[in-house]
């Protein structure tokens, strides 16, 4: 079955360079979703079986975020369809400074998009740290034509950024590796491989010192793919400047990836005794990010942007409820399901916002309510639902880690989580209210109806997000209490 997960979308993306018309061609690309999430869901009924000589083997944490990437693709495949219908061809306008470009060829895009599903497969069904690392800088290489849809200067220069930031980023989780192999190094008996589960028995005897410096340029390394601070400089400009549904891919599952490399480092260090460690770093670099997400969204002019700083405040919060450890571990866990389904959503309603009124400024994107009031009305539910609102999943996981890091005597911590989130929460809403209140700018034409197509995607992520809110079915929990048993909460 794991070769199955990585077959379909690879198929899909030869098939979409072979086709010659894009009508089949986005058939392709929805059904190949389709596929993948029913194959996804199949392996919470049948555990699937190591492929390719023990290479992929699939557990709890790799099955989360398998699930999250396969449920966001469909809905950005689903979307794609009215999405790449209104791009069409030919050459454009840029509404920004007027100059003409052209997209890429739709061929390439579902293309890379197939492949960018498959390199996320590939890292979340792997505990092979070579494997992995491997699976991420495929997910580098796959997306960045996606960022580069748009031919025009500022997303070219967008592009060369997250290529140049997360390849250096890359090079050094590659130092991290082979740190890792050097603190096993035992002549007398070799270790077999980099998978995890070799490790997890011999970590007792490993090298603390190699340990500790590989957990370091690990955390580097995926942290810039992460968009942890300060090495997030490269995620403002590719969410801005990317089509809508790849920033919600982007934000929403790729993100997650690089966490996952990071969880893999932690779980070793957590064999090991030293969970102090990579945890006192995990909280410090959690506490970073959330404190620079604040500085630059309060004043944000941009809503892509600003959805940009957001992810960079709860890859934070991810890494800080990890690091405190305890029940603060499973919060984070749900936190993380939460935000993907949010932020996915609330990618997928700003390409509407910006398909209607062709600027991505918060002071000209006025009166939403009244230009598209599905959209408005899910553009303002997201935001509630990022900020950690009742009754949203986010309110319960913020509340979660709160009340482990009370527990944990981590006061300080405590005090400087919650100071971040109400910044955070003033400088959104400040931004969000604008734009959905007031008159509709004169050279704006509301359509006479939104395609279901165009809101029906998110519509069916934030509604997730607000079941998980209201109630938190027993399997679930109990999955997700596995998940974060297997990390070491």
């Amino acid at each position: 079955m794991l070769d199955a997960l990585l077959l379909v979308p690879i198929l899909a993306a030869a098939l979409s360079l072979a086709l010659p018309a894009d009508r089949p061609r986005r058939a392709v690309l929805v059904i190949a979703a389709m596929l993948h999430t029913a194959l996804v869901a199949a392996t919470f009924a049948h555990p699937p079986a190591p492929a390719f000589g023990g290479l992929l083997e699939l557990d709890a944490p790799g099955q989360l975020f398998l699930t999250l990437a396969s449920l966001l693709f469909l809905a950005a495949a689903i979307y794609a369809t009215g999405y790449l219908r209104a791009e069409g061809g030919g050459t454009k306008r840029d509404f920004q400074d007027g100059a003409v470009f052209q997209n890429a060829p739709e061929r390439i895009f579902t293309a890379c998009l197939c492949l960018f599903l498959a390199s996320m497969t590939l890292v979340a069904t792997t505990r092979n740290l070579s494997v992995l690392w491997v699976g991420i800088e495929a997910t580098t290489l796959s997306s960045a034509p996606l960022i580069y849809f748009h031919r025009h200067r500022r997303s070219l220069e967008a592009t060369w950024k997250y290529l140049l930031i997360c390849s250096v980023g890359i090079a050094l989780a590659l130092l991290g590796n082979i740190l890792f192999s050097v603190a096993f190094y035992n002549p007398a008996s070799p270790l077999p491989s980099m998978d995890v589960a070799a490790m997890l028995p011999r970590a007792a005897m490993a090298g603390k010192p190699w340990l500790k410096a590989a957990f370091i340029f690990l955390l580097v390394g995926y942290g810039t793919k992460m968009g942890l601070a300060p090495m997030h400089n490269w995620l403002p400009d590719a969410h801005s400047q990317s089509p809508s549904l790849v920033s919600a891919l982007l934000s929403g599952a790729l993100l997650n990836c690089a966490f996952l490399g990071i969880l893999r480092a932690h779980q070793v260090l957590g064999a090991a005794g030293i969970a102090d460690f990579s945890g006192g770093l995990l909280v410090l670099f959690g506490l970073l990010s959330m404190g620079v997400a604040a500085v630059f969204i309060v004043g944000q002019g941009d809503y892509k942007r600003l959805l940009a700083y957001s992810s960079v405040e709860h890859m934070g919060i991810l890494a800080l409820g990890v690091g405190i450890g305890g029940g603060a571990v499973f919060g984070a866990m749900l936190h993380a399901a939460c935000h993907s389904l949010t932020k996915g959503a609330l990618f997928l309603v700003s390409g509407n916002i910006l398909a209607l009124y062709h600027t991505r400024s918060c002071h000209d994107a006025r009166g939403l309510a009244r230009a598209l009031p599905v959209t408005g009305a899910m553009w303002l539910a997201g935001f509630l639902a990022i900020c950690g609102s009742p009754p949203f999943g986010l309110f319960v996981s913020e509340l979660l880690i709160l009340r482990a890091m009370f527990a944990a005597g981590a006061i300080a911590a405590a005090v400087g989580y919650l100071v971040f989130l109400a910044v955070i929460f003033v400088g959104m809403s400040v931004t969000v209210l604008r734009m959905v209140q007031g008159p509709v700018p004169p050279a704006v034409r509301p359509p006479v109806s939104e395609p279901v197509v165009s809101w029906g995607p998110p519509f069916a992520l934030l509604a997730l997000v607000l079941v998980l809110g209201l109630f938190l079915p027993a399997p679930l929990q109990a999955f997700l209490s596995r998940v974060a048993g297997a990390i070491g909460g």
